[in-house]
């Protein structure tokens, strides 16, 4: 209790050097003079509400009695509607110490699982994730030997606030978060099957990103047929973050993708009929409908060309360079290939490069469904440099072979 009391001895030791009366005081800060009597002679817990006006009355940082609050907490009776809001307010300041200690202290009694794992949803919405990521920790070291699906879901959250721009990192993470992927009820597990997707596709692990792209498709697919044959969303099933059909679409799209990055293009244009049909299936016509058709439709035309090209169908580049003039989001990646393409089936894209030379020079591509990872553009970039040095080097020495030619000729 000497650390709970700190509160009040320090506050009637302010009140003494500045000869308060409760009266005075408690206009200061706000305060019942009732109130802040009972406070102080310890008959009376002290609210969240209350420390914050007794700090800011003593004209102190609002944290100040924070690691003292820890031990009011626990004095007298536990009481979560104190706990609550101190952890929240913690999490706004960045005292991830305090919020650490008092979920230590909570998880001495394992009922309070439940109301921490509560609290870590509510930080995590309002983007505290720090602050969540310390009660998640606690909540999955409580649960580890259990198969629930609340440690499905803080595995679920601890991986993606854990995602940064070290790949390797980001891959580890995701082997350790596969493990619990197929706990998570389905449209938490849908949207997690993507997150995977893609870290594992930054780590080239192509193998891995067509297999869970196949697991998505059929998990969305059994859904959306469900929802179709009741004409709305059953009762019983949540919500995914995005429609149903985006899912089935984009499955298809990442396994076309992942067979380019196999080398495998008749592969990957099979996929690619699969996303490009939307509209004829799709019930929902609606402007959100439309709009990730028409997304959808757009990223098949150009990987289409895409596809015959490195295919070699060179006839096709014309075409698709006119295809992505109008499409500038794309047109790095698309260049990009094209020097591929050009190195593979020894063409003279010199044209091509002087045309979308503003567009060459590293950047961060937006999309209408998200921003390119860092990670990803930087090594794409990279890759496309590589790609580049060897085109200039081969037309170069075409350039020599040829003006050798007309010397000895």
């Amino acid at each position: 209790m000497e650390s709970a009391n700190s509160i009040r001895y320090e506050l009637m030791q302010y009140m003494k050097i500045k000869k308060f009366k409760y009266s005075q005081f408690s206009e200061i800060a706000g305060i019942n003079s009732g109130t802040l009597s009972r406070i102080l002679q310890g008959n009376k817990s002290i609210s969240m509400n209350q420390l914050v006006a007794i700090t800011a009355g003593m004209r102190l940082p609002e944290d100040y009695f924070f690691e003292d609050y820890i031990e009011e907490c626990f004095s007298l009776v536990i009481s979560i509607r104190r706990i609550r809001p101190f952890i929240i307010r913690c999490a706004e300041l960045d005292r991830l110490d305090c919020v650490e200690q008092i979920v230590n202290r909570l998880l001495d009694d394992l009922a309070y699982v439940s109301v921490l794992f509560e609290i870590a949803e509510e930080l995590y919405e309002n983007n505290k994730r720090f602050a969540a990521r310390v009660l998640y920790r606690s909540v999955s070291e409580t649960e580890k030997y259990q198969h629930s699906e609340r440690l499905a879901l803080c595995q679920y959250r601890l991986f993606l606030i854990d995602l940064g721009e070290n790949l390797e990192g980001n891959v580890r993470a995701a082997t350790q978060f596969e493990l619990y992927v197929y706990r998570l009820d389905e449209a938490n597990q849908i949207e997690a099957l993507k997150q995977l997707m893609h870290v594992f596709g930054m780590g080239h692990k192509w193998a891995k990103v067509d297999a869970l792209a196949k697991e998505m498709h059929r998990i969305a697919t059994i859904r959306y047929d469900l929802q179709c044959g009741s004409g709305r969303l059953v009762e019983s099933q949540k919500r995914t973050e995005q429609p149903l059909y985006y899912y089935i679409l984009y499955a298809n799209l990442a396994r076309s993708t992942a067979s380019e990055e196999c080398g495998d293009y008749e592969r990957a244009l099979e996929f690619v009929s699969k996303y490009a049909a939307g509209e004829s299936w799709i019930q929902e016509k609606d402007e959100e409908a439309r709009h990730i058709i028409k997304q959808f439709s757009e990223w098949a035309v150009a990987n289409t060309f895409l596809y015959r090209l490195m295919s070699g169908e060179v006839g096709v580049l014309h075409e698709y360079v006119n295809y992505i003039a109008s499409h500038e989001d794309e047109i790095f990646i698309a260049v990009r290939h094209m020097v591929q393409a050009a190195n593979l089936y020894k063409l003279n894209i010199d044209n091509i490069l002087e045309r979308f030379a503003s567009y060459i020079p590293y950047q961060s591509n937006k999309t209408e469904f998200g921003q390119y990872k860092q990670a990803i553009l930087k090594e794409s970039y990279a890759q496309f440099l590589s790609d580049l040095a060897v085109y200039r080097l081969d037309q170069r020495d075409t350039i020599l072979s040829i003006t050798g030619s007309l010397v000895h000729n």
